[in-house]
């Protein structure tokens, strides 16, 4: 059986391997919907050898299936956003221990220690619906954070531009975590020039506002707030990890968490590095869901394994988790 920290232990690249595969035959063994998914494919443990032999689940089963390797009594259920008569995803999660450990840990790997931080959570869309995931990150990072200021805010906008300001010029590290659309009508209703902060945002325009490309999006947001790059959280409903970006929508992976590229004609099969294709996932923190997943999103790998994310395939419903449509 897995631990949390036999996944957030991971530190190299044979070490994922090796994990990935334990858990591959794992999830085929005790995921009923995994299993018959992957026989369909005639792929089993006996010929799949590598992980890029694996088969990735398509994102769509979380919406009509109990996706599942276990069972264990489920202790909380997250849910995607979606607009009104759109199915959304349900990711059952028995054990919140990994998605703690995980986004504690990626945090801390990238960011350093949460108490170094006052933490704003611009955060209105999902703020005001049951189930969002991260909704539950970020009010554990405002709790770890020990910072009287830290907390999440809807739509006092005014409240939230005094408070950064006044942190900012106090010289306090600030992260303010927004969803796309809110920072935008933060710097319409002020301008900003910060110092100490840390602007993240999480995608969406939630139906608010028209979509843009991700140049336009971030060349906004850096003038509005007076920061030198807009930094950036790529997760979802169905995945318990995040990767980040420190700007330019480069995308790096915590060491339990990989993408690979497929191919958009051929769904079952990968291409080359710096070529366009879906985004498929393998998120170690997953263990008792589907740890391999194959988004509808599209996106480009690095040699250096950073990614970006292009956009999403044709009649794939909005979701907000970061993409910017070219």
């Amino acid at each position: 059986m897995f631990t949390a920290e036999d996944i957030i232990s991971i530190q190299t690249t044979k070490e994922f391997h090796k994990t990935a595969m334990k858990v591959f035959r794992f999830q085929f063994q005790h995921n009923e919907v995994y299993q018959k998914y992957c026989l369909l494919l005639r792929k089993s443990p006996e010929n799949v050898k590598h992980i890029t032999e694996i088969p990735f689940l398509p994102i769509e089963f979380f919406k009509s299936k109990e996706v599942l390797s276990t069972i264990d009594p489920i202790q909380t259920t997250f849910t995607s956003s979606g607009t009104t008569g759109i199915i959304t995803s349900k990711h059952h999660v028995t054990d919140l221990s990994f998605y703690e450990a995980s986004f504690r840990s990626a945090f801390s790997k990238f960011y350093g220690n949460i108490e170094d931080y006052a933490v704003l959570a611009l955060l209105p869309s999902y703020l005001e619906r049951e189930g969002s995931s991260l909704i539950y990150m970020a009010k554990d990072f405002i709790e770890g954070s020990n910072h009287p200021d830290s907390g999440f805010y809807l739509h006092n906008y005014k409240e939230l531009a005094q408070k950064l300001i006044q942190l900012d010029s106090d010289g306090q590290n600030v992260l303010l975590l927004g969803v796309t659309y809110a920072l935008l009508d933060m710097i319409e209703l002020q301008k900003f020039e910060l110092k100490n902060t840390i602007v993240m945002e999480t995608g969406g325009m939630k139906g608010k506002r028209k979509e843009m490309i991700r140049e336009e999006l971030h060349t906004l947001l850096t003038d509005g707030f007076g920061v030198h790059k807009i930094h950036s959280e790529y997760g979802m409903t169905e995945l318990l990890s995040q990767a980040y970006s420190f700007g330019d929508g480069v995308f790096e992976c915590p060491p339990w968490m990989d993408i690979l590229i497929r191919d958009t004609e051929d769904p079952l099969s990968l291409i080359e590095t710096e070529k366009t294709g879906g985004i498929n996932i393998i998120d170690l923190a997953n263990i008792n869901s589907c740890s391999f997943i194959a988004t509808q999103d599209l996106g480009k790998k690095y040699n250096n394994a950073t990614f970006e994310v292009l956009g999403r395939f044709d009649n794939a419903d909005v979701r907000g988790c970061n993409l910017m449509v070219y």
